[in-house]
């Protein structure tokens, strides 16, 4: 880890588990070149992974989807690591990093309680931003996973008005109610009042709730 400036802020704590060593190491050697980010420990399977978050209690998990092994053996994959995780450790935001941008898996994922969905062979940033965003509260998604989840319109059954789709769509890329505030020109307090709306309209408490079951009704389709 950098050494971050007199002053800063404590770093960021993340456990990384991959069941690739190569995997482990080249995303320790990123994360750690970040000031406000410090890898604490790693692990290779999905059973590893639930017993250190569980104990670490680090601010962030990064879980890969599938781990070796996983199912054939009796191990488990990144999914079900993320449900005990929801149980066990529900502080630790956990961000999915994998290979796949399947829309099954992104539902899967975010309905198990992942707070992003990022690409391993996505940019830096992109990491760096769903890390950050997690660890926030944010829900931080690759600007592809969006993409594959971004639906056309809504049926007038599920009642979402256009406006209300523009601010989920906007809630999927991580933004924050401010940051859609600024992109649709309105007033925080108006979104404020739209996310009321959609989170009753959806029967959902959060947003992370909110994006997985739009997707799951159809609101957000793949493109």
């Amino acid at each position: 880890m950098t050494p971050a400036p007199p002053g800063a802020a404590e770093p960021l704590r993340v456990v990384i588990a991959d069941d690739h060593a190569v995997v482990r190491a080249g995303l320790r050697a990123l994360l750690e070149g970040e000031p406000d980010i410090e890898v604490i420990a790693e692990a290779g399977s999905g059973e590893e992974a639930v017993g250190l978050v569980a104990r670490l209690l680090p601010d962030v998990a990064l879980m890969d989807l599938r781990f070796g092994g996983a199912g054939s053996t009796g191990g488990i994959d990144g999914i079900e690591a993320i449900r005990r995780l929801a149980a066990e450790a529900p502080g630790v935001a956990v961000v999915m990093l994998t290979s796949s941008a399947g829309r099954a898996d992104v539902v899967r994922a975010l309905e198990a309680g992942a707070r992003g969905y990022v690409l391993k062979a996505g940019p830096p940033e992109e990491l760096f931003r769903a890390v950050r965003g997690a660890a926030a509260g944010a829900l931080g998604l690759a600007p592809e996973i969006v993409g594959e989840l971004v639906g056309q319109v809504v049926s007038p059954e599920q009642e979402l008005s256009g406006r209300e789709i523009e601010v989920v769509r906007l809630m999927a890329e991580g933004l924050s109610n401010r940051a859609i505030a600024a992109a649709l020109f309105l007033s925080e307090a108006t979104i404020k009042t739209h996310l009321v709306r959609v989170y009753r309209k959806l029967k959902v408490d959060n947003r992370a709730a909110a994006v997985s079951e739009a997707v799951r009704r159809g609101v957000l389709e793949l493109t």
